[in-house]
């Protein structure tokens, strides 16, 4: 008997940059274990290249990704979802869609590098600064025992883990 595979979109306002860098850390660090999505709800309708040389230079494959509209997640032939976690703010206090599979939901917000103004040096640090937070978030979240916590359990672990690197230095 083969073990289940979670199926988890990120959500952001724009997904172009912070839903794109989760949905491909957590499909190279899932194996197999999770298929992840990104979507938006408001597509900006690009992705944004910063990110994805980033995932590039992290060996971290880039194919297949687009911004997408978070209603594609949303219809009845859409993949019962088993997680959705929000990563920016915006979008944690926005009216969802109702989702297939009654997810377990978390918000992970993490700063919008793409609304950083300055050098291309001060842009390059917060696109790096967001892609260490996500991957420590997703690293921590793909090595729970998710089959073996109750729901309670497991919702406080999603929740602790949306705290995490927020106040670290060195993410």
């Amino acid at each position: 008997m083969s073990a289940k595979t979670y199926n988890v979109p990120f959500l952001c306002n724009g997904n172009s940059a912070r839903s794109i860098l989760a949905e491909a850390i957590l499909n190279e660090i899932g194996h197999g274990r999770f298929r992840a999505f990104s979507a938006g709800s408001h597509p900006a309708g690009h992705v944004q290249p910063a990110a994805l040389e980033l995932l590039r230079r992290n060996r971290i494959g880039t194919e297949g990704l687009r911004s997408k509209d978070w209603r594609e997640f949303a219809t009845p032939d859409s993949p019962s979802l088993d997680f959705v976690f929000t990563v920016c703010d915006k979008t944690a206090g926005e009216a969802c869609p109702v989702w297939p599979g009654q997810p377990m939901t978390a918000h992970w917000g993490v700063a919008d590098p793409v609304t950083v103004e300055g050098s291309g040096e001060a842009k390059q640090r917060a696109f790096s600064q967001a892609f260490l937070i996500v991957h420590r978030r997703i690293s921590l979240f793909a090595s729970l025992p998710i089959a073996k916590l109750d729901g309670l359990a497991l919702k406080r672990e999603l929740e602790q883990i949306g705290r995490t690197g927020v106040d670290d230095k060195e993410a």
